[in-house]
């Protein structure tokens, strides 16, 4: 770190002024705009949250009731916003609590500015009381951590972690501070991060592998786009909606990237995935051109590599230069934010029609509607379905609210058949698959988007690894609408074991408490639902609240999210039942 000061172009926001290491966390933070943290106190931080308390009037701290709660509530905020989540938390415990959000936040591209308290530099490597080598324990879920034991280097460091968090592709820093640099004095001057040296956020646009790129599409007979959150994280969606209407490409979304183009468009068949749609799984096995726009190509997404899309050409739109050719070998590969390199290459596109491409996307959509959604939104079944709540949900908002769903059955169902107007409306733990993400991070974006709502979908099992959190909405009133899909089961791993472990259900039954009564005791009106007659009604009172909500339907035990991927196969090997 000793050329630090020449890798950074700076611009000066702020004349020098004496304070404390602690005083400076916070100054730094209103100097970049960031206002609202959530964090836990202890020990090692609490210099920082002596000068929260003494900051109160302009910067706002939320208490949450864990650590993990804490960075989800930062993750939901950022995913809504765009703007990086900030979390405290004190060294050791407190520390390492943080690491699944980290990890979460890495894999999803979601930036984050986390700042936890260390024991004093004299004291680092000794064992000493709630000590924790946080920096090598984050160091592969980071894009970049940094361990502060002087005061001076305090403004330095934070505004280089913002740069890196919010700049290319976006992910999650971790700066440790030593108590003696927290209580230790420093002249305070605040200086923006503009540019590091050997750091090349955006790629350098190469107007010839656009012009390719434009070649091979206006050529293509059966084209067919796969995009990802990467035109959300852009700014993108104009560009991209612009794009396909312009070459009329039918297009699906991975489940990260869904709500940057409306359900309802005419040229959105759905997602892709392992209980992605019928048609954009099997016809990505018969597209002649395969484009993909800011998206990975995870696992989940390609189902067996060896099979998936061989016939086609593949186009991949991509800011990470380590995302190209990692899965999926690309023959044209365009290097830049998406939101650049579409609106480049528009002036090279034809105006194109795919109308008889489409109906092969229409025809395979009335088998799944036939043999699978109707079942779902309008199901015969006595008990109620997960699709129909979702589909009652529609109903009362019209696709215009955030809907934050955990992670399971109900969040393939919420991804499935949640209606969306808005970019920003889809919140979910992608990569990682986080059990536990969906109340705090519903807590999070309802505080990102007040004027908005927020509707967290999730299962008995998953909530209850963080309902502790509605302690957090007792204390600060956020309005979040909760909804519990209660089948008794952890849901998704059942599933798994009726299909292929011969209805052997290990560990999945679960006896829960009483979850209107849960939700009482924190002050927070509730109802229970297990008849079909009372279901709208119900979404309806909730909606209409303008407090906290709970809402826990009963739903048929059994109640399986097909279409599905198996396991290692392909694509196009996607069941229906």
């Amino acid at each position: 770190m000793d050329t630090l000061k020449q890798s950074i172009n700076e611009v000066e926001t702020s004349k020098t002024i004496k304070m404390t290491g602690a005083e400076a966390v916070i100054n730094c933070l209103l100097a970049e705009d960031a206002d609202l943290a959530y964090g836990y106190p202890g020990g090692a931080i609490m210099p920082v949250y002596d000068e929260i308390y003494k900051y109160q009037d302009k910067f706002h701290h939320v208490l949450t009731r864990h650590e993990q709660g804490a960075i989800h509530a930062a993750q939901g905020f950022s995913r809504v916003t765009g703007k990086p989540g900030i979390v405290f938390a004190t060294s050791g415990p407190g520390a390492t609590n943080l690491v699944t959000g980290i990890a979460d936040a890495q894999i999803d591209s979601t930036p984050l500015v986390c700042i936890t308290g260390q024991v004093a530099s004299h004291l680092l490597g000794s064992d000493a009381f709630q000590e924790t080598d946080i920096i090598g324990i984050s160091t592969p879920v980071t894009k970049w951590n940094y361990q502060i034991t002087k005061a001076s280097e305090i403004p330095e460091i934070i505004a280089r972690a913002f740069f890196i968090a919010k700049s290319g592709r976006p992910g999650p820093v971790l700066i440790d501070i030593t108590k003696d640099a927290q209580f230790g004095e420093l002249d305070f001057s605040y200086k923006k991060c503009e540019k590091i040296r050997s750091y090349r956020a955006n790629p350098k646009i190469d107007v010839e592998k656009i012009k390719e790129a434009a070649t091979i599409i206006n050529a293509a007979k059966k084209p067919f786009i796969v995009w990802g959150q990467g035109v959300i994280i852009g700014g993108a969606e104009q560009e991209f909606q612009d794009f396909i209407e312009k070459t009329d490409i039918p297009c699906a979304s991975t489940v990260l990237g869904l709500s940057a183009l409306s359900t309802s468009h005419p040229l959105n068949v759905g997602m892709v995935g392992m209980h992605g749609n019928y048609a954009p799984n099997v016809l990505t096995n018969s597209c002649d051109v395969l484009i993909a726009i800011g998206m990975r190509f995870d696992d989940r997404v390609t189902g067996n590599l060896a099979t998936y899309a061989k016939q086609a050409k593949v186009i991949h739109f991509e800011i990470d230069p380590s995302e190209i050719n990692k899965n999926v070998k690309a023959d044209v590969a365009v290097l830049g934010t998406v939101k650049q390199t579409l609106a480049e290459i528009m002036q090279y596109l034809d105006k194109a029609s795919h109308k008889e491409w489409m109906k092969e996307f229409d025809k395979l959509y009335q088998i799944e509607k036939d043999k699978v959604i109707n079942d779902q939104l309008n199901p015969t079944k006595p008990g109620l379905t997960m699709g129909e709540v979702l589909g009652g949900i529609n109903k009362v908002t019209n696709g215009d609210a955030v809907i934050v769903s955990d992670v399971g059955q109900h969040q393939m169902f919420a991804c499935r058949y949640a209606d969306f107007i808005k970019s920003r409306s889809s919140v979910t733990s992608g990569g990682l698959g986080t059990m536990g993400f969906a109340l705090p991070a519903a807590i999070g974006a309802k505080m990102g988007v007040p004027n908005r709502e927020v509707v967290a979908i999730i299962g008995d099992g998953g909530y209850q690894m963080t309902c502790n959190e509605l302690g957090t909405i007792l204390q600060t009133k956020a309005a979040v609408k909760i909804v519990v899909l209660n089948n008794s089961y952890l849901g998704m791993v059942r599933q798994w074991q009726e299909l292929f472990f011969d209805k052997r259900y290990a560990s999945t039954e679960m006896i829960s408490p009483d979850f209107v009564k849960l939700a009482g005791a924190y002050d927070i009106e509730a109802q229970r639902v297990s008849k079909r007659e009372d279901l709208d009604a119900a979404i309806k009172t909730m909606m209409a609240s303008k407090e906290a909500y709970f809402l826990e339907v009963v739903i048929e035990q059994e109640d399986n999210v097909f279409p599905m991927i198996p396991t290692g196969a392909s694509v196009s090997d996607i069941r229906l039942s």
